[in-house]
């Protein structure tokens, strides 16, 4: 009886490890799928990294070579005063590209309401670029163009509701018309133009003056 005992022992104690066993063969093999599917998300999101930095490396080469060319539809003003000024300016552009100003700039930036044309172009003279559009200009492509402005730090944008074109873009003695955000001529303009060589006074700050 003592023998049949010790052998149940035995077979209980056998089978408890080949139960062991399995459990810790079946954790093993989750461990594997577990790592295995981890391994190929992290793989796939790097590779999607990879693949979106790509895609805008190679979209920014296009942008810079484009800056590099000549732009369709550009006009050139020459011939702009400096001078800093108290009075009320008429400007022959609108909006203006250049001339007198005053002598605090607007800080770059977004802005949903026209600003002071004035203290506008002394943010040109410093190098920015001045987006304005006409306010029936779809949400969509404003908040586009909010989204294009906060990236850079030579970027003004503000509504103007007197302008016949959908947008345009101004740097100092230089501007364009621009169908909206889809034009293909708004980037490069930008890459061209903000602190460009037409600056006045590059590298000056486009900050620290006065909002709108």
């Amino acid at each position: 009886m003592a023998k049949r005992k010790q052998q149940a022992n035995e077979d209980r104690r056998a089978k408890i490890a080949a139960i062991r066993a399995s459990q810790q063969a079946a954790e093993r093999r989750r461990k594997i799928l577990i790592y295995g599917i981890s391994s190929l998300v992290i793989a796939a999101l790097i590779g999607g990294v990879a693949f979106v930095l790509i895609g805008e490396s190679q979209r920014q080469a296009v942008v810079e070579e484009a800056a590099n060319q000549p732009i369709d539809g550009v006009e050139k003003f020459s011939e702009l005063s400096r001078t800093h000024v108290q009075k009320a300016v008429d400007y022959e552009q609108l909006p203006a590209v250049g001339g007198d100003h005053s002598p605090v700039w607007t800080n770059c930036g977004t802005y949903t309401s026209p600003v002071n044309e004035q203290r506008a172009v002394h943010s040109l003279e410093h190098g920015a670029v001045w987006l304005t559009y006409n306010p029936a200009l779809p949400e969509e492509q404003v908040k586009e163009l909010g989204d294009l402005t906060d990236s850079g730090s030579y970027l003004l944008l503000s509504p103007r509701p007197e302008q016949q074109a959908p947008l345009k873009a101004t740097a100092w003695g230089t501007q364009i018309a621009l169908d909206g955000t889809e034009d293909e001529r708004l980037e490069p303009f930008i890459a061209k133009y903000v602190q460009g060589p037409q600056t006045p006074e590059p590298g000056a700050a486009c900050s620290g003056g006065v909002e709108g």
